[in-house]
């Protein structure tokens, strides 16, 4: 990965809509060129995927970022429940306060209770810190 990479990166941070033919345009590079090394950054794992900001609020969800820490030998199998959970946006793992931070959506707040619930019943999972989002702010 180069600055190049890291500019493509940069620009798709700020709007990960921005066209291909643009970032060229930006760079000073051929669409081919950007296609081509987006591509690269999506095999080599840099680029994992590509998603929307939304106000959960507003679509009548409620969402959650909730973190999750594990005893260790159970990390994996948590890890493996979690990404199988449809309700379950992102996971994230972290050397900070939790072991794992998950982004959890439900239709209330009585699902997020049994889905909180649900999970601190886990073999492995020691405790589950839910904070309810109360409001999305996009910063760009």
């Amino acid at each position: 990965m180069d600055e190049i990479d890291r500019e493509i990166i940069s620009y798709l941070l700020k709007n990960g809509r921005m066209s291909k033919t643009k970032i060229a345009d930006k760079l000073g590079l051929s669409e081919v060129a950007v296609r081509k090394r987006l591509k690269n950054l999506e095999k080599e794992k840099i680029i994992l995927g590509y998603r929307a900001l939304v106000n959960y609020r507003k679509l009548g969800y409620v969402c959650s970022i909730t973190g999750i820490d594990v005893e260790p030998e159970y990390m994996l199998s948590v890890l493996k429940r979690l990404s199988e959970m449809r309700f379950v946006n992102m996971i994230l793992l972290t050397s900070g306060d939790h072991d794992i931070i998950a982004e959890i959506m439900a239709k209330d707040m009585e699902s997020m209770h049994k889905i909180h619930k649900d999970i601190s019943g886990w073999e492995g999972v020691k405790r589950t810190c839910p904070a309810v989002i109360t409001e999305t702010v996009s910063i760009r």
